[in-house]
């Protein structure tokens, strides 16, 4: 379960990066009005925008949401894994004997 959590982890950040790539800048509108830019119209005149702010929205929940799964996962883990362990009990302990001189007076 934990593997494939961190699969789609990776997936979802690969895919926020793309497109948050893919966005145009907010000084890009000024120079495609003037015609020295090519407009980008795949998505429409201006659904491309919108299009692409709403999943890389969507992926940033769902980047947020399986961080903290993950997070909780691991924590979890880490706390069986230290319950679990057998306790090693030490009672042979040696004791250097005081001597007179070590003790201050």
């Amino acid at each position: 379960m934990y593997e494939v959590i961190i699969v789609v982890y990776l997936i979802v950040a690969l895919a926020i990066i793309g497109f948050v790539l893919m966005q145009q800048g907010k000084g890009a509108d000024m120079g495609a009005s003037f015609g020295s830019g090519g407009s980008n119209t795949v998505f429409g005149a201006g659904g491309s925008g919108n299009f692409l702010t709403r999943v890389t929205a969507v992926l940033a929940v769902a980047f947020f949401a399986l961080s903290l799964v993950l997070g909780n996962l691991s924590t979890v883990k880490d706390i069986d894994v230290i319950l679990d362990a057998p306790a090693e009990i030490v009672t042979d302990v040696p004791v250097a004997p005081a001597s007179s001189s070590d003790v201050p007076q």
